[in-house]
């Protein structure tokens, strides 16, 4: 464990401070469940983050500390580009707001969603740090790795791409982490060697928002945890059209949300209008005309809610929405673009709970024949339900709390 740190010698651990990295909503929405899971459980709770996806959350007791993070737009630009997601410069500056920030609160824990900075900025004061991050990017998986959606696959197609990406792509994550290696140079602190997946889960504890049978790893350290999938959705009204849904026909919930290719909505849903089914989407905020009188249009939905009522979720392939989908027994399809999304799939179609169509060679014939054979699939259907039941054993704000109490214990224990 690189760097690691133990600030509180009691073995109290009462104020907890998190940082959430609000390049995606995501991003923001597991740390916040895990925070009012805390303050409900009588632990004092600070939270940080961009103020842009405020509104979506339920106050907590103590303000909201805002945070400066990148543009979604310049973090999904990054994603497409292929090139690395921070620059040195704009992790100097996280690192020192975030110094900042643990300096004002004193916090006995800091809990990071993809704040790479605390690798430095909790390390240097000497404040226990844990991260929450997928088990698909852990050092400690072997996941399949396809080349996404990148400039070279357009350009060489996705064959050539994709056999060209197996060999660069071990360069392309020694690339990755430079940046913040040489911010814990700079700092005093040992690089993290050149496996951006150490980049990505570096803490003194790494928790997985994951099912350790949808997405497995090997010989495990002590400080890695499975937490289970933290599912979050806004608590939003249902539109208008809500009850007037028919019963007679499949329901298709589809949201590509903020970190999908927005763009392939309008062809997504046109192609979907041809089939015997009702579609209800989430257009996140974006000025859509319905194709059809069967497609229910609306800016946002409650996730959780649309996928229950659904027989298939249609989404950008990320864990969050595959997550919420599974959890209501559902099987997905996931349009996916980034390499996060691609691993995620990876792994859900190896467990035969989803499918995988690429975004850069989706048409409405592959589109509408995927859509007809995951309704079709009897078998998926039942592995999707025995995903929920294994989500609904796995309660990550109690396991959560659980390694909180044991740390206390070692904690104590140790001093």
């Amino acid at each position: 464990m690189t760097g690691s740190s133990k600030r509180t010698t009691s073995g109290a651990i009462h104020r907890v401070l998190f940082f959430a990295e609000a390049a995606t909503l995501a991003h923001v929405a597991r740390p916040m469940v895990l925070a009012q899971a805390l303050e409900s459980a009588g632990y004092c709770v600070e939270f940080a983050a961009d103020s842009r996806y405020q509104a979506l959350f339920a106050p907590l007791s103590r303000p909201w500390h805002p945070l400066h993070s990148i543009s979604t737009r310049d973090f999904l630009q990054a994603l497409a580009r292929g090139s690395p997601l921070y620059s040195e410069a704009q992790l100097n500056a996280y690192v020192e707001e975030d110094l900042r920030l643990i300096d004002q609160v004193k916090p006995d824990l800091v809990v990071g969603d993809f704040r790479l900075s605390l690798s430095v900025s909790a390390r240097l004061p000497g404040v226990p740090y844990w991260t929450l991050t997928n088990a698909y990017w852990s050092p400690y998986a072997s996941p399949h790795y396809r080349v996404p959606e990148l400039p070279i696959t357009r350009v060489l197609g996705v064959t050539a791409a994709d056999r060209l990406f197996r060999w660069i792509r071990p360069l392309a994550f020694a690339l990755h982490t430079r940046p913040l290696n040489r911010v814990r140079r700079a700092h005093g602190l040992a690089s993290l060697g050149l496996d951006l997946r150490r980049t990505y889960t570096d803490a003194d504890c790494t928790l997985y928002a994951d099912l350790p049978q949808l997405a497995p790893t090997f010989e495990l350290p002590g400080n890695h945890h499975y937490l289970g999938p933290i599912i979050w959705s806004p608590q939003i009204p249902l539109p208008p059209w809500w009850q007037d849904l028919p019963e007679h026909q499949p329901v298709i919930y589809v949201t590509l949300g903020s970190s999908g290719e927005k763009a392939l909505l309008p062809s997504v849903l046109a192609a979907l209008a041809k089939l015997p089914v009702t579609v209800i989407a989430a257009t996140m905020g974006e000025t859509l005309e319905s194709p059809g009188p069967s497609v229910f249009l609306t800016d946002y939905l409650p996730g959780e809610t649309a996928a229950a009522r659904s027989q298939l979720v249609i989404c950008n392939g990320g864990s969050p929405t595959t997550y919420q989908a599974l959890a209501q027994g559902v099987p997905v399809i996931g349009i996916a673009g980034n390499l996060d999304q691609y691993l995620n799939m990876g792994y859900l179609e190896q467990t035969g709970v989803g499918r995988l169509l690429r975004a850069g060679q989706l048409t409405a014939t592959s589109l509408t024949a995927c859509a007809r054979a995951v309704l079709d699939d009897a078998t998926m259907r039942e592995r999707a339900l025995s995903t929920q039941a294994s989500i609904a054993h796995t309660p990550p704000g109690e396991r959560f709390i659980g390694l909180l109490q044991d740390a206390a214990v070692s904690n104590g224990t140790d001093s």
